[in-house]
């Protein structure tokens, strides 16, 4: 088989491989993109994407039963859970064939199989074998390669999926049926979004997580309102909790939960497992290389290198934060660091936002107030609540926060997080005031439209310096 040359090979079409194939063509390289399974990746077909189309449903299903509020009556809701698992499926794919065109469009050549280093040859150029169904499919080379490879769902011993009872976000995300009952570990950004997408659904939930708090990398203020509007709705939280046994019964799971040193038994029909994610750093002919592997995730430097010149890595594979906005970042980052662009800046995780899209939703970029007091910042801190806000109010929304970090001495805004109706969409606000380094004063002296949700976010800044005009 005659080997096939490019300036650029890609190992995976997910939001990194994909949006770095795209700005590698617009550098004018010739690219070779390898993806096994999906162009779009796990993000596009199986995560962020698909889950918030079930989540938008989740959310009509919790209006619909609410509408007496805004004047309305609405008599025998019901839905189709087959519909609403299509409809997800259809944007997924719509999405997917989407990336397939802007590739095509770029002139990137896409490569169905699976790719993995195979070598050096002459001039150090990279050798990648790609291969499908354990068949060979093409023989490609390099100067560089860019492994985009993404990550999967730990499995937890004793706790291993089996499509039925125990599922992963795969198996949450097509239910054949809303179950009546179900138990998710793990109460991160997956296991939440899972969580109260099934309560929204109608399903009875209980969840379970190790750490002392629900969605444990977010400001303990914010993860505390979370934990009381869960509640709220319903939902059962155990937390400081361990899962030490599952047993399957004819048509339910019972699971042994230990939590406070008392051990309970919980009969649910379903298991979510959402304990995170290992990297795909199997098979990808890493052996033999100088790349090294920590935890099951490629050490890279600022700019995406790996120990072996010539490879790179970005992405879930190559560690924390797992975000996608993060992985296509990355994937610019690198390509412009090849091409030998000037200007080309590290990542500063601290200026990438994270955002949960559960109901309420919750939304952060930077560090919590804990951490800035760890890091010997002395901060000011302000708060301002949903319910002082007239939109939040006409929306029937007033349930919510928005909170500010900011360094006492020098004005810097450390941190910024929110819980509350659409705050996923506004801290973009705070992203962009982190990356221009914007400290209180353009804050306080940024015009905020009236009435918006996003006032709560000046009056935060405020309320940090002791002058909030609204509470």
């Amino acid at each position: 088989m005659p080997e096939q040359n490019f300036d650029l090979i890609v190992v995976g079409g997910g939001p990194g491989g994909y949006v770095a194939a795209i700005r590698a063509a617009q550098l004018k390289m010739n690219v070779a993109l390898v993806e096994r399974e999906h162009l779009g990746g796990i993000c596009l077909n199986w995560g962020c994407i698909p889950t918030k189309a079930l989540l938008r449903s989740a959310e009509i299903h919790h209006l619909l039963h609410h509408v007496d509020q805004f004047g309305f009556a609405v008599d025998n809701i019901r839905f189709d859970a087959k519909k609403v698992v299509d409809r997800s499926r259809k944007v997924a794919s719509q999405l997917s064939g989407g990336v397939k065109h802007l590739l095509k469009k770029n002139k990137v050549t896409v490569f169905d199989g699976h790719g993995a280093l195979n070598g050096v040859g002459a001039a150090g150029v990279r050798k990648i074998a790609v291969t499908k169904d354990g068949k060979p499919v093409a023989d490609l080379t390099a100067k560089n390669v860019i492994l985009a490879t993404g990550a999967r769902a730990r499995v937890v011993p004793g706790m291993e999926p089996d499509g039925k009872f125990v599922w992963t976000y795969k198996e949450a995300m097509v239910p054949q049926g809303i179950p009546k009952s179900l138990l998710v570990v793990g109460s991160g950004a997956i296991g939440i979004e899972f969580a109260s997408f099934y309560k929204n659904m109608g399903a009875d939930v209980t969840v379970v997580e190790m750490m002392d708090r629900v969605l444990p990398v977010e400001d303990e203020e914010i993860s505390a309102f979370a934990r009381k509007a869960f509640e709220k709705q319903g939902m059962k939280i155990l937390t400081s909790a361990t899962v030490k046994g599952l047993k399957k019964n004819a048509d339910s799971v019972t699971v042994t939960v230990e939590a406070a040193g008392k051990s309970q038994e919980i009969t649910v029909e379903r298991v979510i497992s959402a304990v995170g994610i290992v990297g795909n750093v199997e098979k990808i002919g890493l052996e033999g290389t100088k790349v090294k592997v920590d935890r099951t995730h490629v050490v890279i430097d600022q700019f995406g290198r790996t120990g072996e010149p010539g490879v790179y890595a970005i992405g879930d594979i190559a560690g924390p934060p797992w975000l996608a906005h993060k992985a296509s970042h990355e994937g610019v980052l690198v390509v412009e660091t090849i091409a030998g662009l000037k200007g080309v800046h590290p990542l500063d995780v601290t200026n990438i936002p994270g955002c949960t899209y559960c109901t309420p939703q919750v939304a952060s970029v930077g560090l919590t107030e804990k951490k800035a007091k760890e890091l010997g910042h002395t901060v000011k801190v302000g708060r301002f609540p949903f319910i002082g806000n007239g939109k939040a109010i006409a929306l029937g929304e007033p349930e919510g926060m928005v909170k500010t970090v900011f360094d006492a001495k020098t004005g810097e805004l450390l941190g910024a997080h929110m819980v509350g109706a659409e705050v996923t969409e506004m801290i973009q606000g705070y992203g962009i005031a982190k990356t221009l380094e914007t400290t209180e004063a353009e804050l306080m002296h940024t015009v905020f439209p009236h009435p918006t949700l996003s006032e709560m976010m000046h009056e935060s800044v405020l309320d940090a310096y002791g002058r909030a005009i609204h509470f």
